[in-house]
């Protein structure tokens, strides 16, 4: 499956999305806030990132702008937000606006996922 990086400053979602996806079967990272998102996204190789929006010192736009200047620039992003107006929707692969269902969250990793090459999945 999947190596997600998901970024919230609220723990109890941090924690039911960690357990979630890991029930799914993916690979979770979590982050604290969106400065210690971003250095975990460039120490790592992350599939799908999911960021909160209004987070302190560095918000998720901050994430995402961060995401799409580096090498990594084409990871899928997915905001999750209370506040989705808040957000340049432009830059990010998906919003959903709290609170969303783990269903919808759950689909939206799958359409963004990328696809593993038949050499990938043969070694």
């Amino acid at each position: 499956m999947s190596t997600i990086l998901v970024i919230d400053d609220e723990k109890g979602i941090l924690q039911l999305i960690h357990q979630a996806l890991t029930k799914y079967g993916h690979n979770v990272e979590t982050a604290d806030d969106g400065q210690e998102g971003i250095r975990k996204f460039d120490d790592g190789c992350f599939d799908i990132v999911i960021t909160d929006i209004r987070m302190p010192v560095i918000d998720g736009n901050g994430v995402v702008a961060h995401i799409r200047k580096s090498e990594q620039q084409s990871v899928p992003v997915i905001a999750i937000s209370g506040t989705p107006w808040l957000l340049d929707a432009d830059n990010f692969d998906r919003v959903l606006p709290k609170p969303f269902q783990i269903k919808q969250l759950i689909e939206s990793i799958q359409s963004l996922a990328p696809v593993p090459s038949r050499a990938a999945m043969s070694a």
